[in-house]
């Protein structure tokens, strides 16, 4: 009788152990399952955030083209930014000085991005002003010989004006032709992006020059 009753505890006492044991793992689990969740949640947002900086990212693949447009394009900026630096002092009408202002603001970040561009390319980049040999570069398009720079320096008031606005608009056209290659040739999309801002900017600044000459 002793035994019997000996082993129906031990048994009543092997039931509620195993019945503890499956209310253990069923919190366990539940933890493990919110952990497992939290664990999924936040490889999903680790593989979301890798999309968005693959997304971001600018694109590796470039040509000839674009080391061309922006190897050319720099010393072109530079140039127009030396001349547009002239207009402050040397420049009569408040319309030609705005503009020579915008024309710095909007070149100078532009070549800094190119210069930014070769580097990664491992190509060489021009050299920066002050003192660029301005007969170096010649047979760009739109790009003012040393005959040109010297007239405009010394060139002041009205006359200044008409010189600085008539040089402007044969510079910024060689720009734009410069720009319209690099889009329908180049490869790199930052580049053919801000060949096309080249192209509106200008473009549009062209006629503005034309008409504080008289032309529009």
């Amino acid at each position: 009788m002793t035994n019997t009753r000996s082993l129906v505890r031990r048994a009543a006492l092997a039931a509620t152990a195993v019945a503890a044991a499956f209310v253990l793992a069923a919190c366990g689990g539940d933890d493990g399952s919110g952990s497992g969740s939290g664990s999924g949640n936040d490889a999903q947002t680790s593989a979301s955030a890798g999309a968005e900086n693959t997304a971001d990212a600018p694109a590796d693949a470039h040509n000839d083209q674009d080391v061309s447009f922006a190897q050319g394009m720099i010393p072109h900026h530079q140039q127009a930014i030396e001349m547009a630096g002239m207009a402050a002092e040397q420049a009569s009408s408040a319309e030609v000085k705005d503009l020579a202002s915008r024309i710095e603001k909007a070149q100078d970040p532009e070549i800094k991005t190119m210069t930014g561009w070769l580097k990664s390319w491992g190509e060489d980049v021009p050299s920066a002003m002050p003192g660029m040999d301005h007969s170096a570069h010649g047979g760009m398009p739109g790009m003012m010989d040393q005959k040109d720079m010297d007239e405009l320096m010394k060139a002041s008031g009205k006359d200044f004006d008409t010189k600085f606005l008539t040089l402007m608009v044969e510079h910024h056209e060689g720009a734009v032709e410069m720009a319209t290659t690099e889009k329908e040739k180049g490869q790199y999309g930052s580049a053919t992006k801000m060949a096309d801002d080249i192209i509106t900017a200008q473009n549009a600044e062209i006629d503005e020059m034309n008409k504080l000459l008289g032309k529009g």
